[in-house]
């Protein structure tokens, strides 16, 4: 009975996991699918997934087109009206600083420390360094340094003093599957953690 027992949590441990991805996976390339169909004003001639291949190809496209000499300084022309309009100003700037954080050549979660909120207790934090250099705000000894909130997709940034910060030799996703999980997932590549003050 015991035997049956560890086969179906077995069982359960493998199928849900993989079930959800799937679900997940598909439910997002339907909704990609769907939107570009519409967009297109497809008939019956429509093939599913044409609209995830559309999108991947265009952006694709859009990626060429922006490291060509010709086009690049109209694609160039773009971001500084972005950049000039109050409200979009914000929204443009803040959308292409976070996905260039994760896909863009500057990423900016590939630095994960930890952080002694109280040097006379034991209680620590683990983030990522998102910003080495604070001159702008008139701070010259501190850090800023990105929490990831477990089970949600949001978190918080604290300004710490940069001796307080403890570089960790560990891979950045890794680091964030530890933190996102709620600290049951990752973390199996960190092989130990060097002390040292952040250079600005």
């Amino acid at each position: 009975m015991k035997r049956l027992a560890k086969y179906f949590v077995n069982g359960l441990l493998f199928l849900i996991p993989t079930a959800v991805t799937v679900y997940v996976v598909l439910w997002v390339l339907r909704a990609i699918d769907s939107r570009m169909q519409s967009l297109l004003g497809a008939g019956d001639w429509w093939v599913k997934g044409l609209g995830v291949v559309l999108l991947l190809a265009g952006i694709t496209t859009v990626g060429f087109f922006s490291s060509l000499f010709i086009t690049r300084p109209l694609l160039q022309l773009v971001e500084k009206v972005f950049a000039r309009l109050p409200f979009v100003k914000l929204l443009y700037g803040s959308i292409k600083d976070l996905v260039g954080a994760f896909v863009g050549e500057k990423k900016k979660f590939d630095q994960p420390v930890m952080v002694n909120f109280m040097p006379a207790g034991n209680a620590k934090a683990l983030g990522f360094v998102t910003r080495k250099s604070l001159d702008f705000l008139g701070l010259t000894e501190e850090v800023a340094v990105y929490f990831p909130q477990s089970y949600n997709f949001a978190g918080n940034v604290f300004i710490v003093p940069a001796d307080q910060v403890k570089l960790l030799e560990a891979d950045g996703a890794e680091v964030m599957a530890f933190i996102v999980s709620g600290g049951v997932s990752g973390m199996s590549g960190m092989s130990g953690i060097k002390q040292g003050k952040q250079e600005g």
